[in-house]
């Protein structure tokens, strides 16, 4: 049987696990049995946490088990084993001290890095005079990281193409057959997203501009998309979350958000016309992608969207109308949303749309100070980083202002607070630390959540660190060189990051998300070059509509 010993320690309780061996020792008749008790003690790396689970183990861990009587040692070989999470055996060393009741048990190789053991002594394992343990034991071993760089080191440039080019195959060698269009995940089927392809646009122009593809092919690939949207569903001109890449039919995001998303249609219509301003030359198949897209556009009733108040509002449906009842109010991911609809030169909207609707009249604003840092606007600590990427892969936050914040300060407070967070690490979570963070909307064991110091699972998402690299250069560099150095053969996989992990109880998602890939792409670019920033700036439509909404930028 198994139990624990309670040891009386300066009024605390230490508990420690025993394992009741019963031992038979045989009369000369072989008949008669009696049975006396012997127990065994272990530690792992000299320690002992009360538990049979021992995490964050490096190297070649020892497990020395300790004995009230001694072993036989010829059936070690037998009794104790080290096998992987597959059931793979280890190969061992074992060492015995203390007239073989001391047991030392170690792996021959170095531990893989976060990966899963389990040491077992079973019942084949007996005493010296022939006893047999009846209670087996399993000890689970989790190792931590191998600090060894899994790749050969680059130049910081040539690390950024790499993950860009990496990162771009999403969207290219995944992109739906039929639409061209991005899928919401790399499991997602002929599910597309509207918001994901808008990134994925975006990514293709900075493809083009990094030399992945071709001009052409890249104009073509666009028009592809463009082609199947003036096809596929749209509700007063806005576009579903989910489409069907191959028939264009909207696919519900859930039960009553089977229709039009504004949100997500700001964003795709973000990267049309990103791509629109690329695609400026003079033969007709330019000219004909750039009067496509101004269509697609034109045709988006952003005004309509209001419901007859001064705010836009972010779903409607054919079958529920309005009962989503969601404004699109600040401070969010959603700023895009507001600009595209003042910028319309069909179904625009007024300042105080803006104003009322979005700012709130200003309580979108915070003004506190978190980890060092002031925070303009938004919810306590900053919310996930996703905040400060969505809507600014096209607009410039350098220099930007208006009535309610600078909008520089704004986004480089967001991601340093969550840096600096995640620096403090005060929920105390396995690996955090300046060269590892970033909270974002990610994929969690077992779901989906929007990570931020507020809400914090342990896990870290690649995208929240490199998506802000224009407002934390170093910081963000320092993550990437972690991510793909010392992580890279956990996480860095054909389509680039994966899109999680958590270091506390090693997980590494096997998971790509479109609206997490995209900004990784864009956002690099945009520190690299803002190329995306300049493209979606020099919109005239942009331009006018930032101004009436009383923007003030030097790239306006």
């Amino acid at each position: 049987m198994r139990f624990f010993q309670m040891l009386q320690r300066g009024g605390n309780i230490l508990l420690l696990p025993l394992i009741l061996l019963t031992i038979g020792c045989k009369k000369n008749n072989a008949e008669s049995i009696t049975n006396s008790d012997t127990s065994l003690y272990f530690t792992i790396n000299g320690n002992n946490n009360g538990t049979l689970k021992y995490t964050n183990l490096t190297g070649k861990p020892i497990t020395k088990f300790t004995f009230t009587e001694p072993v036989n040692t010829a059936t070690t070989s037998n009794g104790i084993s080290f096998k992987d999470a597959d059931g793979v055996v280890i190969p061992i060393n074992i060492t015995f001290d203390d007239n073989n009741k001391i047991v030392n048990v170690s792996p021959q190789n170095n531990l893989s890095s976060f990966a899963t053991y389990t040491l077992s002594v079973n019942d084949q394992l007996k005493s010296s005079t022939g006893g047999r343990l009846i209670n087996p034991v399993s000890i689970t071993l989790v190792s931590g990281m191998d600090d060894t760089d899994k790749f050969p080191r680059i130049s910081d440039d040539e690390l950024l193409t790499l993950v860009q080019k990496q990162t771009f195959k999403y969207f290219w060698d995944f992109g739906h057959p039929v639409s061209g269009m991005a899928r919401e995940r790399n499991t997602s089927g002929n599910t597309v997203t509207s918001g994901g392809t808008g990134f994925g646009v975006m990514a293709m122009v900075a493809g083009i501009h990094r030399n992945f593809i071709t001009r052409n092919d890249g104009l073509a690939r666009v028009q592809q998309i463009v082609n199947f949207l003036k096809t596929a569903d749209r509700f007063h001109g806005a576009y579903s979350h989910w489409i069907d890449g191959n028939t264009g039919k909207a696919i519900a995001f859930s039960t009553k958000d089977n229709g039009g998303d504004l949100v997500e249609t700001s964003l795709l219509m973000a990267g049309l016309i990103s791509a629109r301003q690329y695609f400026n030359g003079t033969t007709t198949a330019e000219t004909n992608l750039r009067n496509d897209i101004t269509q697609l556009y034109n045709q988006v009733e952003w005004s309509w969207y209001r419901n007859g108040t001064n705010s836009l509002y972010w779903h409607w449906s054919p079958t529920y109308n309005w009962d989503m009842n969601l404004k699109i109010q600040g401070w969010n991911e959603c700023l895009i949303t507001y600009v595209l609809a003042a910028s319309s030169t069909t179904y625009g909207i007024s300042k105080a749309v803006y104003d009322e609707g979005w700012a709130r009249n200003g309580a979108m604003k915070n003004g506190n100070t978190y980890y060092g840092v002031q925070l303009p606007l938004g919810s306590a600590g900053g919310g996930p980083l996703f905040l400060s990427h969505y809507s600014f892969l096209g607009i410039n936050p350098n220099g930007l202002t208006d009535a309610y914040a600078n909008y520089e300060t704004q986004n480089k407070a967001h991601a340093m607070i969550n840096y600096n967070y995640c620096v403090a690490n005060p929920a105390k979570n396995n690996g955090y630390s300046a060269n590892c963070w970033g909270l974002t909307a990610s994929d969690i064991p077992g779901g989906y959540t929007a990570s931020s110091p507020t809400n914090d699972r342990g896990v870290i998402a690649p995208t929240a660190a490199l998506s802000s690299f224009p407002y934390t250069p170093e910081q963000s560099m320092a993550a990437l060189k972690f991510f793909y150095y010392k992580l890279g053969d956990k996480i860095w996989k054909e389509y680039g990051f994966v899109d999680a992990f958590n270091l506390n109880d090693p997980w590494f998602a096997s998971s790509h998300l479109a609206i997490d890939q995209g900004p990784i792409i864009v956002m690099i670019e945009n520190y690299r070059s803002k190329l995306i920033w300049n493209l979606l700036m020099s919109a005239p439509e942009i331009k006018t509509g930032m101004t009436n909404l009383g923007f003030s930028s030097p790239n306006l």
